[in-house]
Protein backbone atom coordinates (compact mmCIF):
# COMPACT_ATOMS: atom_id res chain seq x y z
CA UNK A 1 0.00 0.00 0.00
CA UNK A 2 1.23 3.26 -1.01
CA UNK A 3 1.74 6.10 1.61
CA UNK A 4 0.92 9.54 -0.19
CA UNK A 5 2.71 11.25 2.66
CA UNK A 6 6.40 9.89 1.76
CA UNK A 7 8.72 11.85 0.70
CA UNK A 8 11.65 10.16 -0.86
CA UNK A 9 14.11 13.89 -0.36
CA UNK A 10 13.57 13.89 2.98
CA UNK A 11 13.95 10.49 3.67
CA UNK A 12 17.19 10.50 2.39
CA UNK A 13 18.33 13.10 4.46
CA UNK A 14 16.94 12.34 7.42
CA UNK A 15 19.39 8.82 6.73
CA UNK A 16 22.66 10.78 5.82
CA UNK A 17 22.10 12.83 9.22
CA UNK A 18 21.01 9.78 11.24
CA UNK A 19 24.55 8.05 9.96
CA UNK A 20 26.36 10.76 10.69
CA UNK A 21 25.32 10.36 14.37
CA UNK A 22 26.06 6.58 14.42
CA UNK A 23 29.29 7.31 12.99
CA UNK A 24 30.28 10.27 15.75
CA UNK A 25 29.72 7.58 18.31
CA UNK A 26 32.47 5.75 17.36
CA UNK A 27 34.22 8.35 18.92
CA UNK A 28 34.47 7.38 22.63
CA UNK A 29 34.91 10.84 24.26
CA UNK A 30 31.91 12.65 22.45
CA UNK A 31 29.46 8.94 22.43
CA UNK A 32 30.20 9.52 26.44
CA UNK A 33 30.14 13.44 26.72
CA UNK A 34 34.15 13.33 28.20
CA UNK A 35 34.80 16.56 27.58
CA UNK A 36 33.36 18.68 30.39
CA UNK A 37 33.63 22.06 28.62
CA UNK A 38 31.23 23.26 25.95
CA UNK A 39 33.91 24.58 23.73
CA UNK A 40 36.16 21.40 23.76
CA UNK A 41 33.37 18.96 23.04
CA UNK A 42 32.22 21.89 20.15
CA UNK A 43 36.46 21.35 18.87
CA UNK A 44 35.46 17.45 19.30
CA UNK A 45 32.79 17.60 17.07
CA UNK A 46 34.50 19.33 14.62
CA UNK A 47 37.77 17.24 14.59
CA UNK A 48 35.00 14.25 14.54
CA UNK A 49 33.22 15.83 11.45
CA UNK A 50 36.73 16.07 9.73
CA UNK A 51 37.68 12.91 9.78
CA UNK A 52 34.55 11.61 8.69
CA UNK A 53 34.68 14.09 6.10
CA UNK A 54 38.11 12.83 4.76
CA UNK A 55 37.78 9.33 5.24
CA UNK A 56 34.81 9.72 2.76
CA UNK A 57 36.56 11.61 -0.19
Amino acid sequence: KANPEFDAHIYKQRHLVENLFARLKHFRSIATRFEKLARNFNAMLFIACTLIWVKLK
